[in-house]
């Protein structure tokens, strides 16, 4: 099965994503800052109105990827509510100042979220080199997936790279692809990375 996550910021999109064939739900607030942590009340909501998986952006702020002891702190009351609210998983990614995987924190938000699904977002395209960042994540063991256009902004610009990741990660590893992924050119991608995982705001028609 091919799983197609669609990403909203909105309780009304969700719902209308969820009738129209989306198979997840990435829940977020402020798309037009690249997605932040939702309201907890809407969050909520939506866990009692849609039978699909949801996941929930953990992102307190769209500064940069680097979080201080408050906003970890923020974060951490989101997984816990999370936790309560039986919601899939939780969307995260950590940098330091030089861009790299902070992975102090990341381990640390990998026990606090547990049992839930962990995933890394695309904060890792922003890492100077992708596939040693790629490489180091899967190696820590310390998530369920990554959400990826492999390093640059448009997945259709990097399709070779796409593909090679698709064909080598391991069997229980989630490789989302992602960055510009809509109905319309989603065959034409598919035909090419064949992932089982897909992401995007326009990735059906709804």
């Amino acid at each position: 099965m091919i799983l197609k996550e669609v990403c909203v910021d909105n309780f009304t999109d969700a719902v209308n994503a969820f009738k129209c064939g989306a198979n997840r739900i990435e829940f977020c607030s402020n798309l037009d800052q690249d997605g932040l942590t939702p309201k907890i009340e809407d969050l909520l909501t939506l866990s009692k109105t849609i039978d699909i998986p949801i996941r929930c952006m953990l992102r307190p702020h769209s500064k940069s990827f680097i979080y201080d002891e408050d906003d970890l702190k923020k974060i951490v009351d989101t997984i816990n509510i999370c936790k309560k609210i039986k919601i899939d998983g939780v969307v995260f990614g950590c940098l330091d100042n030089e861009n790299e995987i902070d992975f102090d924190v990341l381990k640390y938000i990998s026990i606090i979220s547990k049992p839930l699904k962990l995933i890394f977002h695309k904060a890792i395209d922003f890492t100077p080199d992708f596939s040693k960042s790629f490489n180091s994540l899967i190696d820590s063991k310390l998530v369920d997936g990554v959400l990826t256009s492999g390093g640059k902004v448009k997945a259709i610009d990097n399709l070779e790279l796409l593909s090679k990741i698709c064909s080598s990660i391991p069997k229980d590893f989630e490789f989302i692809a992602c960055g510009n992924i809509t109905f319309e050119n989603y065959d034409y991608i598919h035909s090419i990375i064949k992932s089982k995982f897909y992401h995007g705001k326009k990735i059906i028609k709804f």
